[in-house]
């Protein structure tokens, strides 16, 4: 096995948990290069550290695999991972919606698994994880017994990794459309064209919040996608709801879902949401205004332009959300960290010449774990405000 020697004191974070070890971090190699192969990981002074996935030509050179020195890392140890994962989940019981598997903070890099009924959507984000392909399916079949397992890595991420973009069936044979049930709601989610693996199962939780501000309200949901937080508005007695998007193709999707379960309260606005906002018409038309935009940047070197971004539509929220209103916003970059986030919100608010209460601060749901030594996967934020 090769052995990747680090510079000195690189070990510290590791031992603590960070999962990774950048390019810049590594002092020397001893053996045969292979990218996407398990290496050992050694201090500077030749002490174990870890093993992990290598890859030489990714920032992220080496994913953290274990820190257990006498851990045999073989398909035993990966079935053991997989089955720990499923047990917290299991543990939840969030239904037939959720994540199964989240990558790093889940002991499995670049792995992630969603499970929508009885079809699994599934990414391999990583070359140590891309390699490992044929076992993982076997082991995810004989867990879960799912009639089918679609692939979603569609991710500018796997271009990191040396990786092309890849979608399509891997086992079974199915309509890659499925309906589930999240809460009470039933949604039709798209495996193999929509956001993400299908859906947005990450905001299960603070989609279910909305049921302490909406009743008898007018509520105004932007970026709906395909209507996730306008529907629970209206299963929780909004009086009217509008559901905003750019996308034609999301709009088609709002009212299906509308229909679906019933709802009649719901309008859906197809436009930009940075020009709705900015229509003096809606002044004071709307008593909660829900804002879960996609992220707005993926890099850090982007951190400024994303951050006029935000601000600009919550501080055009601010300004035409009704008094005594409930602003609901979300961040879902890792870049836009929670005191950024803040910070841009106080912002926003002095601009807007509107005073704010805090009411509340939430993350993403407990099947998106995050490592308390990774705080890059603490990527989605939830903040409730009362405009003054």
């Amino acid at each position: 096995m090769l052995i990747v020697k680090l510079n000195p004191k690189e070990e510290k974070n590791i031992k603590i948990g960070f999962p990774w070890v950048y390019n810049n971090e590594v002092h020397s190699f001893i053996g045969a290069i292979e990218n996407g192969a398990i290496v050992q990981v050694n201090s500077f002074e030749d002490d174990f550290v870890a093993y992990g996935f290598l890859n030489v030509n990714s920032k992220l050179m080496i994913r953290i695999l274990s820190l257990e020195k006498d851990e045999i890392l073989d398909r035993h140890f990966f079935e053991k991972r997989i089955i720990y994962a499923l047990k917290h989940r299991e543990n939840l019981g969030f239904g037939n919606a959720k994540r199964l598997i989240f990558s790093e903070a889940d002991f499995l890099p670049g792995l992630i698994v969603d499970q929508y009924g009885d079809i699994l959507s599934i990414q391999f984000l990583s070359l140590g994880m891309e390699k490992m392909k044929n076992m993982i399916l076997e082991i995810l079949i004989e867990q879960l017994h799912p009639r089918g397992i679609y692939e979603r890595s569609d991710t500018k991420a796997r271009e990191k990794e040396g990786l092309p973009e890849v979608k399509g069936i891997l086992y079974g044979q199915f309509e890659p459309r499925v309906e589930v049930i999240e809460n009470g709601i039933r949604f039709m989610v798209d495996v193999e064209n929509g956001q993400k693996t299908g859906y947005f199962l990450d905001q299960k939780l603070n989609r279910n919040m909305v049921q302490y501000y909406v009743q008898d309200k007018v509520v105004l949901d932007c970026f709906s996608n395909v209507g996730g937080f306008a529907l629970y508005a209206c299963k929780y007695g909004a009086k009217h709801v509008d559901a905003c998007d750019i996308s034609k193709l999301a709009c088609e999707e709002i009212k299906e879902n509308a229909k679906r379960n019933g709802f009649h309260q719901l309008d859906v606005i197809c436009t930009d949401v940075f020009d709705y906002l900015r229509n003096p018409k809606i002044m004071d038309q709307y008593e909660v205004i829900i804002l879960d935009p996609p992220a707005f940047t993926k890099d850090k070197t982007t951190i400024k332009k994303a951050y006029r971004g935000y601000k600009e539509i919550n501080l055009q929220a601010m300004k035409i959300i009704k008094r005594g209103g409930y602003l609901l916003t979300f961040s879902c970059s890792q870049h836009m960290t929670p005191e950024l986030f803040m910070e841009m919100l106080k912002e926003a608010a002095i601009d807007a010449k509107r005073h704010i209460q805090f009411i509340d601060f939430r993350i993403q749901a407990p099947d998106h774990p995050a490592l308390l030594a990774g705080k890059e996967q603490l990527y989605l934020k939830c903040i409730v405000l009362r405009i003054v």
